[in-house]
């Protein structure tokens, strides 16, 4: 018998990238599964605020060693840099191996098509230049988290995979029947999850790329929502229809300050704001809550910050981090 961590299907790749960060997940044995649960093996045993991500429970299951295949270091002499988001792993145009690279990643069963990163993102709908190295000519792909189906082209959206343990950190603190304004929703792996977990919730879910729009409306009926209302356009004028909000999402790290005015507007006399921001490493959050509070008292709203977070190293000596703090009118 073998040390596991039972957890919900629903949450068993986000428990599962967690378990890898903390260094306890066993890869050498097999995911173990029956009809409600997946039995992850793990190294060590968990403490209470480990288990509390996704549901856990320490248990013990019987599981069979991974039978071991050529790794991409084997292949290549080096372990590349990727990153897969469904059938599709993506890498860098330039690296100076990259059709090496390309063609070992076809090896994973999983992986259809190799995409370079030609640029980095960039433009009004924070998208990148993607060239086909290897595999099925295609930039659409159905990507699975937290037991959420999303369809989307790579192309055409921004979307990071790196974001999954965020977006159900944030989706945990969804309580009954809110109302919830994801201002940047992209192609909606905020607002579906949300909308999924609470379903008396009401998200409202705006973009302004019509593509992510498309795709948006797509995962909600992918996902048979109907408590997800998808809105067009740009956030300041898309929040001016948007009345008592209960909790905002400004996932816009490099500008949201630019509408925390129409965020404000658009929230009932006491809500909670999740605010992203890119920030040095030396002090990532003192600026970005200073400039929060004087645009609150802009405003006619006090705020209180709840809690500071970082969500991932987003470059050398800067962070992307997020500020959830409630905000009331004066």
């Amino acid at each position: 018998m073998k040390l596991c961590a039972r957890v919900p299907k629903n949450s068993g790749e986000t428990v599962r990238r967690y378990l890898l960060s903390l260094n306890a997940l066993d890869s050498g044995f097999s995911i173990g599964r029956d009809e409600q649960y997946l039995y992850i093996p793990i190294i060590r045993q968990l403490t209470d605020e480990e288990l509390a991500i996704g549901g856990a429970k320490l248990t013990e299951c019987e599981t069979e060693p991974v039978q071991k295949k050529a790794s991409l270091e084997d292949i290549l002499g080096f372990q590349p840099s990727y990153e897969t988001i469904g059938s599709i792993a993506i890498i860098d145009a330039l690296d100076m191996n990259a059709k090496q690279i390309a063609e070992a990643l076809l090896t994973l069963k999983h992986v259809k098509t190799v995409l370079g990163a030609a640029t980095p993102v960039t433009g009004e709908y924070r998208t990148r230049e993607l060239v086909v190295l290897a595999g099925e000519l295609n930039t659409e792909t159905i990507y699975i988290e937290n037991g959420c189906r999303y369809k989307l082209d790579l192309s055409q959206v921004y979307f990071s995979p790196r974001l999954s343990t965020e977006r159900m950190r944030v989706a945990a603190q969804v309580k009954d029947r809110e109302k919830v304004f994801d201002m940047f929703a992209g192609v909606g792996p905020f607002s579906i999850l949300i909308a999924k977990r609470s379903p008396d919730s009401h998200v409202i879910a705006s973009d302004k790329n019509p593509v992510a729009i498309k795709y948006l409306k797509e995962n909600a009926r992918l996902n048979r929502l109907s408590n997800v209302e998808v809105l067009e356009g740009d956030a300041h004028e898309v929040a001016k229809t948007v009345e008592n909000a209960d909790r905002i999402l400004m996932n816009l790290p490099h500008s949201a300050h630019e509408f925390l005015g129409s965020a404000l507007r658009s929230l009932r006399d006491r809500g909670t704001i999740h605010f992203y921001a890119i920030a040095p490493d030396d002090d990532p959050f003192s600026a970005t809550i200073g400039m929060l509070r004087a645009a609150a008292l802009e405003n006619g709203f006090d705020i209180q910050v709840a809690n500071t977070h970082i969500v991932r190293s987003y470059s050398p000596h800067r962070y992307n981090t997020c500020i959830d703090f409630s905000a009331w009118r004066l």
